[in-house]
Parts: structure tokens; sequence; C-alpha cells
């Protein structure tokens, strides 16, 4: 039998909603401690209830739940504060975020450093969001999950040189190519080693690791098709 328990205090955002009655909602909460976990907010959906202007995404939330089994009930979400509505360009990247959480991350499993790290890149969308930030979110979150990239060294452990062609192999890593063209996800040594410092100053390094990390997620995801990334290329800004 799953032990009752209670948590209370826990910086949290929410990644998704969807009705559970005509007055409730079961939102998914990225928190600090405890990972993705997925909560009952009982009364949400009603036009006077106080948690139809706080259970709002992309924003800082201090939340406490209490319960057993997989959906547990939300019995508090206060807004922290300090985060400025997304909009456009950074409201679509927000919502990528989310969808790659809600795909990749496990429920209850808790990542601090990665909780820190959207916070930081959800910040930065405020001022505008960047290819770049996508970038470092999608390696930083491979990383946290144990998909860790290598991108300093080859996979015989050489040293990556930039002026060298690779091909990425997914869960090997680079192989260096004797042809420029000898592989489908071919990169410059220099791409790699820019993404490791998470330097994207060059125009080219930029676009190939774009194409890397998108080869690399959609592995990670089963090639399931995201929403929001469909919806970047029909606006064509991602």
């Amino acid at each position: 039998m799953n032990q009752r328990h209670k948590v209370d205090g826990q910086p949290a955002f929410v990644l998704h909603a969807y009705p559970y009655s005509e007055t409730s909602l079961i939102i998914d909460v990225f928190s600090r401690d405890f990972g993705r976990v997925a909560l009952l907010a009982r009364g949400a959906r009603r036009p006077r209830s106080v948690l139809r202007g706080v259970l709002l995404a992309f924003q800082p939330l201090e939340v406490g739940w209490a319960g057993r089994g997989e959906v547990q009930t939300l019995m508090k979400a206060e807004w922290r504060g300090g985060q400025p509505l997304l909009a456009g360009k950074s409201l679509f990247c927000g919502y990528y975020l989310n969808e790659l959480l809600m795909h990749l991350l496990p429920r209850e499993d808790a990542h601090a450093r990665l909780f820190s790290v959207y916070a930081e890149t959800l910040r930065r969308f405020a001022d505008g969001a960047q290819e770049a930030d996508l970038r470092c979110f999608e390696r930083a979150l491979l990383q946290e999950l144990g998909y860790g990239l290598m991108l300093e060294t080859d996979t015989d452990g050489v040293s990556v040189e930039g002026n060298a062609r690779y091909g990425y192999e997914i869960e090997r890593g680079p192989v260096r190519l004797a042809a420029p063209d000898a592989s489908a996800l071919a990169v410059s040594g220099r791409t790699l080693l820019d993404l490791a410092r998470e330097d994207f100053s060059d125009p080219r390094s930029l676009a190939e690791a774009k194409q890397l990390m998108r080869t690399l997620i959609g592995h990670y995801t089963g090639g399931r098709h995201l929403a929001s990334r469909r919806i970047f290329r029909e606006l064509q800004e991602l």
C-alpha cells in the first residue's frame, strides 16, 4: 500500500494541465526536490477559484500537496513572482521545453540542477528567446537523464580536433571521418567543442548543433512528433 505523505513549500512550475471534471484540473508540475509530479487541483476550473490565475505555465510557484498514488491532491499554490509573462517566440520556446520535460522526465525523479537550468532558461526567454538557449537546455536535459554527450573526445578516446569532421553515433559519440561527408550526422570538431563550451558565436556551430540535438532528441523521444516543433516550423522560427 502506498503511504500517504505531505509536501509543503515546494518550488515548482506547471508543465501541463488538462480538465479532470467540470470543476477540477490534473496538472503536471516540475518541482525542485521531487521532479515531475501529477496533482489534482480541485475546483481550479471554477470561475471564482483563486487557482485560475495562479496555475499558469512558466510562472514560479510554491506548492504543497498530499496523498498517495500516482496523482496526489494539490493543497496550496502561491505565485512567487519575478518572472515576466512570455510572449511570441519566447512563449513557443517555453512550450517546447515543457514538452521535452513531459516526454523525457520520469515522474517523481528529482533533478534539482535541471530545475535551476529550466528556471534560468525561462528568465532568459523573458528577454527574448535565442536558439543558443534551446541548445543549452537540450544538452543539460540529456546530461541529467544519463544520456551525457561525448563532445571533447572521440570514440577512441582521442581529443576532438576543431578542424576535423566527425560522424556522431548515438550512444557512442563522435567518430572521426576519413571523408568530410561520410556520415548522415556529420559535424565539425569545432561544433562539438563549441557545444561543450556552450559557445554559439559561430553561426555554423549553432546550425550544426541544432541538427545534432534535433536528431538526439528524436532518438530519445522514440521519434515522437513534438507539437511545439511543428508550430516552430510553420512559423519558420526554429
